[in-house]
């Protein structure tokens, strides 16, 4: 399953510790942070998993899938004006509006 990072890729403790416990829960347990798409990666589980991993997910953690269909992939962006001093455009706020105006074309 892929899963949409946050802007910037920032995670807190306590989000990283609730997705962790869910994939040992109901999955394997084995992760890939920011694969090819750069989606947090959830591997080895079963299909009757997967529905309530989904609603987990979307409905208690207020996450939603990554995607890397031929419409669009999920956006990435830089660490910007958090990390840049040279940053002179908000690409954390582009990346969440491009996310929620779009996010329908990533499934």
């Amino acid at each position: 399953m892929r899963v949409n990072q946050p802007a910037g890729k920032y995670y807190s403790t306590d989000y990283l510790k609730e997705l962790c416990d869910l994939w040992d829960f109901r999955g394997s347990g084995v992760t890939n942070m920011h694969g090819s798409t750069g989606d947090i990666i959830l591997l080895g589980t079963t299909t009757k998993q997967l529905e309530e991993v989904f609603w987990t997910l979307t409905n208690d953690m207020g996450q939603d899938l990554g995607g890397s269909g031929s419409n669009l992939r999920t956006p990435s962006d830089c660490l910007g004006q958090s990390r840049c001093e040279y940053a002179c455009y908000d690409t954390n706020a582009l990346v969440y509006f491009l996310t929620n105006e779009y996010q329908d074309e990533l499934h």
